[in-house]
C-alpha cells in the first residue's frame, strides 16, 4: 500500500484506530493463550493426581493399564501447551530503529501491518494450544472413566464395601432372616 505523504496525513486518524484495535486485539489474544496455559497447569495436575490415587487402589490389571496410559497422554499433551513458541510481541528496539524517523503515517502503517503479522502468527499458536488442550482434557476423561471401571472390575463386588487391603465383603445377611426367639402372643 503506497500513499503519498498528503494521503498519509489525511489517513492518520484511521490509522491510529486501526492500531489501537489491533493492539488491544493482540493483548486479547495473548490473555486468551495464558487462560489456556492455566487451565493446562490445573488439567496435568489433576491427571498427575488421579493416576497417584488409582495407582494406591487395587484395579484390574487392563483397564488400569489403560487408565495410566490415557493419564499420561493427558500430562504429555498437557506439558506439551508450555513448550510450544511464546506469542510474538513489538520488539521496541527494532520499531525504533526502523521507523524512529518516519512521519507519524508511516510509522502506524508499519506498525498496523507488523501487528497483523504478529497476529497471524499468533493464531497459529492458539491453535495449537487449544487443539492439545482438547486432546489432554479428553485423555483426563477417558482415563477417569477407565480409573472408575478398573476399580470397580477389581472389587468385584458392587453392593459390597472395599476393606482396607483391597479386599471385598458382603454386606451381613439381614435380620429378618435369623431365627430370634419370640413370644408367641399368649398370655400368661
Amino acid at each position: 500500500m503506497t500513499m503519498t505523504p498528503e494521503q498519509l496525513r489525511d489517513q492518520e486518524p484511521t490509522l491510529e484506530l486501526i492500531n489501537s484495535e489491533l493492539a488491544s486485539r493482540l493483548a486479547r489474544q495473548t490473555e486468551s493463550g495464558a487462560k489456556v496455559e492455566t487451565k493446562a497447569v490445573f488439567l496435568v495436575g489433576f491427571a498427575a493426581t488421579a493416576a497417584q490415587f488409582l495407582a494406591s487402589r487395587g484395579f484390574e490389571p487392563f483397564t488400569g493399564a489403560a487408565a495410566f496410559g490415557a493419564y499420561a497422554c493427558a500430562v504429555v499433551f498437557g506439558v506439551s501447551i508450555f513448550n510450544l513458541a511464546e506469542y510474538e510481541d513489538i520488539k521496541p528496539r527494532e520499531v525504533l530503529e526502523n521507523h524512529g524517523r518516519s512521519s507519524k503515517g508511516a510509522a502506524l502503517v508499519a506498525l498496523a501491518a507488523t501487528r497483523v503479522g504478529m497476529f497471524e502468527k499468533n493464531a497459529l499458536v492458539h491453535t495449537r494450544k487449544t487443539k492439545r488442550w482438547t486432546v489432554s482434557l479428553t485423555a483426563l476423561a477417558v482415563g477417569v472413566c477407565l480409573s472408575t471401571v478398573s476399580i470397580l472390575l477389581q472389587t468385584g463386588d458392587y453392593d459390597g464395601h472395599t476393606e482396607p487391603g483391597g479386599a471385598a465383603t458382603s454386606a451381613p445377611a439381614s435380620a429378618a432372616s435369623s431365627t430370634h426367639p419370640s413370644s408367641t402372643g399368649r398370655s400368661h
